[in-house]
Parts: C-alpha cells; sequence; structure tokens
C-alpha cells in the first residue's frame, strides 16, 4: 500500500484509509468530506449537524467552513470534519437525512433561514415523496436529552398531523 501511495495510485486519507481516485492531468481526484466521515464513522446512526443539516435539507444558504457531523462514536484524525457525539443510541435506526432532521429540531429558529413553516412544509414534502420516514424520527427524538428537540418533535408531530388529515380530506 505504501508503494502504491508513493507511486500516485492511491491517496492516504488518514491512518488506514486510502483512496483510489480518478486521474487526471493535476493529479488524481480525492474523496468527498462526506464519504470520508461515512467510511471513518459507519453510516448507521450518523448525519449531519448544524449548518450542514440544514444544507442537506436545502433550508439554508449559509456555507458551514467545515462539514458538521453528529455520530455515536469518535474518530480520531477526520481533516475538514467537526465531529460532535450524541449518546441516544436510538439514532442507529436513522438514515443519513433523517438524522440532519433530528439535529435541524434542535435549533431551528438558528439553521434554518425561512424559519418553521419552511421547515416544517419541507418534512412534509419528503414523507409524502417517501425520502424520509418522520414518524422514526420523531420516536427517536423523544427519547433525546435536549428539551428543545424534544418540544420541537412534538410539534413537528402535531404539525404533520395537521396537514396529513387536510391532505386526506382534499383527495
Amino acid at each position: 500500500v505504501s508503494r502504491a501511495v508513493e507511486e500516485g495510485d492511491l491517496i492516504r486519507v488518514r491512518h488506514g484509509l486510502y483512496y483510489r481516485g480518478v486521474k487526471t492531468r493535476y493529479g488524481m481526484t480525492g474523496p468527498s468530506v462526506v464519504e470520508v466521515a461515512l467510511e471513518a464513522l459507519g453510516r448507521r446512526g450518523v448525519g449531519p449537524a448544524g449548518f450542514s443539516a440544514a444544507r442537506e435539507w436545502s433550508l439554508t444558504t449559509q456555507v458551514p467552513p467545515a462539514l458538521h457531523i453528529a455520530a455515536l462514536k469518535a474518530a480520531k484524525d477526520l481533516p475538514g470534519i467537526n465531529l460532535t457525539i450524541r449518546s441516544n443510541l436510538d439514532r442507529v435506526r436513522l438514515k443519513y437525512k433523517e438524522i440532519a432532521l433530528l439535529e435541524l429540531l434542535r435549533d431551528p429558529e438558528v439553521y434554518v433561514d425561512a424559519g418553521w413553516r419552511a421547515l416544517v412544509q419541507a418534512v412534509f414534502a419528503a414523507e409524502d415523496s417517501r425520502e424520509v420516514r418522520a414518524g422514526n424520527v420523531l420516536a427517536v427524538a423523544a427519547r433525546e436529552r435536549d428539551v428543545a428537540t424534544r418540544t420541537n418533535a412534538a410539534q413537528l408531530r402535531a404539525e404533520l398531523a395537521a396537514r396529513f388529515a387536510a391532505a386526506q380530506a382534499a383527495a
């Protein structure tokens, strides 16, 4: 492996993690920061946090200086990634974008540019297109330590129920 790195066939990302990109005339392309994070931390219970979560949901124009990831375990030597460790093991049931929603529920007024209504509308559309499972996210949110997350999840549950009832009545 060390010879492959010296010859330029592989890129060393971190200890024990290498990447083979596409060779261009400027050198080999590197992996995306998200690929590095998911490879190092695993894919279960891992997702964006903060403004990175709002970007995942297309709810902000802010560009964070580094990818902010919420995970269940720590990892060393992750360049370009701010890591936040969460202790709720129920997060294992959630997908990447669902973790982003859970993290947005911590403080939507800070992270969502257009406010609460934009978040509810985005969640309703994602649930309707089966992109996320809002029921799973809200069940996990009920077990979060953060009081604001639990409060916002209860409010989101009520508003989604009202929207689904209105959609059923219209259909």
